[in-house]
């Protein structure tokens, strides 16, 4: 399966849903299951937790699931990264 350039797919993800919970939870998905990226749950936490915060109940669910599967400084890590990316958008 061929690699995703992320910059160029998170920014097409983003402005194709006008970074909608829809969006950003599927950005999630692509991290958490290794969907075209490697698998990479302090990235799915991120969008999963940026998805919550625009209403999606499904990504509060997924972001608890692999938050049991985390250390507390990558869920520190992937909450700093949702602040920064907040902060940028």
């Amino acid at each position: 399966m061929a690699r995703v350039d992320m910059t160029y797919a998170e920014s097409a993800e983003i402005s194709g849903g006008s970074g909608s919970a829809d969006a950003l939870f599927d950005l999630g998905m692509m991290y958490c299951i290794g969907r075209g990226v490697s698998q990479d749950l302090v990235a799915a936490h991120k969008w999963f937790n940026l998805a919550a915060l625009r209403g999606s109940d499904l990504a509060r669910q997924y972001r608890l699931e692999i938050s049991r599967e985390m250390t507390n400084d990558d869920i520190a890590e992937a909450q700093r990264q949702a602040r920064d990316w907040m902060s940028m958008h």
